[in-house]
């Protein structure tokens, strides 16, 4: 069914790319002709004309968002690398498909019986995606499986990850990203570390000791799945940190090296670990022990299915949809962004893979209007070069979904300007954060090498709403600065 649900989108992105090559494109000029914007058009052109916004690629477009008139375009047509901001197509189409109140789940199962405190049989961690699993809900697990009565178990230990394929990296990642966390393996079995839920990650401290000895290096969880080089050493005070910490990309080995004055707080990383399955499992083995239950010395961390046989001791709900969007667009999780494709491409097309999930996310983007032959994206993150998308369709995108029953909780869950609070603010909460665009900027950040988006909504000063999407590539200096500049206009604009 996906293979031809694919060529059938091919063929109308073909139709719908001839149809806009015999259509003429309307200049930038005529859409300026408007004379109620005639003043913020001609501040948006000074802005443009600024070298650093020159000397990039760029893709602008601003609407009024009560009727998706255009007031403002610069290259609205021209295809460019979206970054995170693609996470806008990304959280709509997950709202859309799996509803507002979709809950991730996880259980534990067994293939045995218990006698006498013993399981008798393989323990089972079967995962359904939950990207906010964290220590605790092991330990709570742990817990419900000794007032069960088990306190020994006599076979393995399995991890279940089968609701997702097993392709963890999407296309396109780069190999210097993947020993951090916002390129982690996706596996339908993980854990995070934190309540920023940056799911197959471990946080990695490094910290000075005495003069001359290494530095102490932490993990948050504390887990064996990772191996410490620490190559590091402390130093005295007011010499430069120059610690770093990495992982060796195709191993387990996280090295930590350079040096740690004494006085300083050393240095902190989020590490992917290699096999997010592996990761959950060990984590698991150690909740089991603190809470008093023991596994045999041929007990085994191994991957497998649960047989359909097995019997569900306990399981877990993931907080929903509409409340997980919120981490997942103000701090823009990449890793949420993936597992949520997966998800939609198993819900709809019974297969949790990209090919799926992606196909998902075209599949409504068509259905709400969108030209879908100006879109390119080979994840759902925006961590790949290859996407591109146009300024045009993603502010087409921010004005259709204003019809959709979920919008309030996509609208809330966009990071919000000058707002200090990480979970209002997001990725925001350092810029713009003075009059009149503190507050009034609703926007997703976008962030690669030379890559720079922001797009979203911008209260103006008379209070009406306008949409705009701003995408920069090819940048030789940040354009930011710019950036931030058209936002303000538009918040000063009355």
């Amino acid at each position: 069914m996906l293979v031809w649900k694919k060529l059938f989108f091919t063929i109308v992105s073909i139709m719908l790319l001839v149809s806009a090559v015999l259509v003429p494109t309307t200049a930038s000029s005529s859409v300026e002709a408007a004379t109620s914007y005639a003043s913020l058009t001609n501040k948006l052109n000074t802005i443009m004309a600024d070298t650093r916004m020159k000397n990039a690629t760029t893709s602008i477009t601003i609407r009024k968002a009560s009727t998706g008139e255009v007031i403002y375009e610069r290259n609205g047509d021209k295809g460019i690398t979206p970054a995170s901001s693609l996470k806008l197509l990304t959280g709509a189409a997950a709202l859309d498909t799996l509803g507002e109140n979709f809950q991730f789940s996880t259980a534990v199962l067994m293939d045995g019986k218990i006698n006498k405190g013993t399981l008798q049989g393989n323990l089972y961690l079967k995962g359904q995606g939950d990207p906010t699993l964290l220590k605790s809900h092991f330990d709570n697990f742990a817990a419900g499986l000794s007032k069960k009565g088990i306190k020994h178990i006599s076979g393995n230990l399995v991890g279940d990850d089968t609701w997702y394929e097993s392709v963890r990296l999407s296309a396109g990642i780069l190999a210097e990203d993947v020993p951090y966390y916002y390129a982690a393996p996706i596996s339908a079995l993980t854990l995070s570390p934190n309540g920023d839920f940056d799911a197959g990650s471990v946080i990695v401290e490094a910290k000075p000791t005495s003069n001359g000895k290494a530095t102490r290096v932490t993990l948050t969880p504390n887990t064996g799945v990772l191996q410490v080089v620490n190559r590091s050493k402390t130093v005295p005070k007011g010499n430069k940190n120059t610690l770093k910490i990495t992982r060796e990309v195709g191993t387990n080995k996280v090295i930590v090296t350079g040096s740690s004055p004494i006085g300083t707080s050393g240095s902190k990383e989020w590490i992917a670990v290699k096999d997010p399955t592996m990761y959950a499992l060990d984590i698991f083995k150690r909740s089991l022990a603190e809470k008093g239950i023991s596994l045999s010395k041929s007990t085994k961390l191994v991957k497998g299915k649960a047989p359909a046989s097995a019997k569900t001791l306990l399981s877990k709900k993931s907080q929903p949809l509409k409340d997980l969007i919120v981490p997942f667009m103000k701090l823009s999780n990449n890793v949420h962004a993936e597992i949520l494709a997966k998800e939609m491409g198993r819900k709809v097309y019974g297969e949790g893979s990209w090919d799926a999930g992606l196909q998902v996310m075209r599949d409504y983007a068509f259905s709400v209007g969108i030209d879908v032959s100006k879109w390119k994206f080979e994840d759902a993150s925006g961590l790949s070069y290859s996407n591109k998308i146009t300024s045009s369709e993603l502010s087409h995108l921010l004005y259709v979904i204003r019809k959709e029953p979920w919008y309030n909780t996509y609208y809330k869950s966009l990071p919000i300007a000058g707002s200090k609070d990480r979970y209002v603010g997001g990725t925001l909460r350092y810029r713009l954060n003075t009059a009149p665009a503190a507050g009034n900027i609703m926007a997703k950040t976008g962030s690669l090498k030379n890559i720079k988006a922001l797009a979203g909504y911008a209260k103006t000063k008379d209070g009406e709403l306008l949409i705009f999407t701003v995408l920069t590539e090819n940048n030789k200096t940040s354009t930011i600065p710019s950036i931030d500049q058209i936002a303000t206009a538009i918040a000063n604009h009355k």
